[in-house]
């Protein structure tokens, strides 16, 4: 590639690259830093400018992704594209494409790049990402199985790919190969928190929610801080523990890990939060007098941003904690505003179809919801059942939509629909205690009380599997200091192995996969940094590996 492995800094702008990309794949926190540091030893280096304008779309955050604009702009427009292979120009214009709104057709450009480059590891991890932010489950699938074929299972970037590839298995709805592949990612790196995310996934739609809290708390070392997917897999664990009817320790870890007061207000990580509070205010009385007054500082948190049209489902689940928070007037203000935007035409933005078709519909139920109009609700959300993947997310994150959906008819005295829907979800997962729970209440409405009975057993049986597991677990404070120890012993040992006379010549930790973390609070996956601040980031050396500048270069040119 133009600008790295050759001329001056070139074999330390390979070096640098090759770390970002590892870091990239382990979600570790210094990836900007390792592109940064490229940026700045290879200026011209078309790669390195196009990696920053990725890092600053990965975030769904607006501002970030404005910053890598105007960056990319003042790139492109003093750059003499002829010197650029073809390779770089295509990366080039995928970035462009996706910095102008269109994120599928950015998702089919890179998809194009590793058709005739299968190991270009950066353009599978961003399409890999993209493929999830438009919620293509195909795509997320065989992206990556189109890819496998030309890669060495040796090179150590194979696992993170199985990984990818499992949890693509996974939102297709194969869930014995995904878990069988996502868990090998994991065996081979254990650092691997995409792979096991994707785990957990798995998991997680097939109700084994138990499994899933011991799986968790036999790894959290590697999952549980200092990485940039730590955030989401804790909301995961929340996940399991809501299934086991511990709301305790769900707002144990709402508080530890969630809590907009300890965090950096990044879109994905507020998403989270308010994604895990109403699946509580669903829940009734009970579970909302436990949430307390934690609506609040996260209504906060989102209001402070102070988002455009940007991301639709970003803009769901601020409406979200609107609406817990008895905001009402803010989350119809948001609607208001999104409405005014979707009238006028954007095309080519992915944004504007989302927004459009799926986003507003949801908004506009939740409101309803929030306001008692149930009926509305329903025949604001029906309609969106088949097509609701489109505005993006996984299906465990749709959920919630789908659990509001389920709530509403029972409260609208749907119960034709209500039975449907349950039924539907019973023949899915049925060891989830929620949908036996929801069954009970339905029964309840029809007057049929030995039929309630026998269903909140099954719930109660199913999710006291959930409260054993989670009776042998630490308190997340607990795992989170743990975890944040082990971490910094880790780093502190790595830093004093390096021989910084011969950190030039080599490149990231990439064959250990993950034991270096970027130190800090956890961040969320994607919200890397803007890329305003990448091009002065970064030390004046590459860090220790066992890979040569020159072994990388070979490698660069030939993927």
């Amino acid at each position: 590639m133009s600008g790295l492995g050759s001329g001056d800094g070139g074999a330390e702008a390979a070096a640098w690259y090759e770390s970002a990309v590892d870091s990239l794949l382990f979600f570790r926190g210094d990836v900007a830093e390792s592109v940064g540091a490229m940026r700045r030893v290879a200026p011209g280096a078309p790669l390195g400018q196009v990696f920053a304008a990725y890092l600053g779309l990965l975030g769904t955050e607006q501002t970030q992704a404005a910053a890598a604009g105007e960056e990319f702009a003042r790139f492109r427009a003093g750059a003499d594209h002829t010197n650029f292979t073809e390779r770089e120009r295509a990366h080039l214009c995928a970035a462009s494409v996706w910095l102008g709104g269109d994120i599928e057709r950015a998702g089919a450009l890179l998809r194009e790049i590793n058709v005739s480059w299968p190991r270009d590891t950066l353009a599978l991890a961003v399409g890999h990402q993209i493929d999830f932010f438009t919620g293509n489950a195909a795509s997320l699938r065989d992206r990556i199985a189109g890819a496998l074929t030309a890669w060495d299972d040796e090179d150590p970037h194979y696992g993170p790919l199985l990984g990818m590839f499992g949890f693509g298995l996974e939102e297709s709805g194969h869930y014995a190969r995904a878990e069988q592949l996502a868990s090998a990612a994991v065996e081979r790196q254990p650092g691997d928190v995409w792979g096991i995310h994707a785990v957990v996934h798995t998991l997680e739609m097939q109700g084994r929610f138990a499994e899933g809290i011991r799986y968790l708390d036999a790894r959290t070392r590697d999952w549980g801080a200092n990485n940039m997917m730590a955030v989401h897999n804790w909301w995961h664990y929340a996940l399991y523990a809501l299934e086991s009817g511990d709301t305790g320790r769900v707002l144990e870890i709402y508080d530890a890990v969630h809590d907009p007061a300890s965090s950096a207000g990044l879109a994905l990580e507020l998403l989270d939060a308010a994604a895990l509070l109403w699946r509580l205010y669903l829940d009734g009385e009970e579970a909302r007098r436990a949430v307390g007054d934690r609506w609040g500082p996260l209504a906060d948190a989102w209001a402070a941003r102070g988002d455009g049209p940007h991301y639709a489902f970003n803009d769901t689940h601020a409406v979200m904690a609107y609406l817990g928070a008895g905001r009402v007037r803010e989350a119809e203000a948001l609607v208001a505003d999104r409405t005014e935007w979707a009238e006028r035409p954007h095309p080519g933005v992915t944004n504007h179809t989302m927004t459009a078709e799926v986003g507003l519909p949801v908004c506009r139920a939740l409101i309803a919801f929030a306001r008692g109009r149930y009926e509305e609700a329903v025949e604001l959300l029906l309609p969106l059942r088949g097509r609701l993947h489109t505005f993006g997310g996984s299906h465990a994150q749709r959920d919630a939509v789908e659990r509001t959906l389920v709530e509403a008819a029972l409260r609208a005295r749907r119960f034709e629909l209500a039975r449907t829907l349950l039924s539907e979800r019973l023949n899915l997962r049925p060891t989830s205690p929620y949908n036996w729970l929801g069954q009970a209440r339905l029964a309840d409405e029809l007057g049929r009380a030995a039929l309630a009975a026998t269903a909140r057993a099954k719930a109660t049986d199913l999710a006291a599997l959930g409260k054993g597991a989670l009776a042998g677990a630490a308190t997340p404070a607990e795992t989170l200091a743990l975890a944040e120890c082990v971490a910094s012993a880790e780093s502190l040992a790595s830093a004093e192995s390096v021989d910084p006379a011969e950190s030039v010549a080599s490149a990231g930790s990439v064959a250990s996969g993950g034991a270096r973390t970027s130190g800090g609070s956890p961040a969320s996956a994607g919200s890397v940094a803007s890329a305003g601040s990448v091009a002065s980031a970064g030390s004046s050396t590459p860090p220790e590996s066992f890979v040569s500048a020159e072994t990388l270069t070979q490698r660069i040119s030939a993927d």
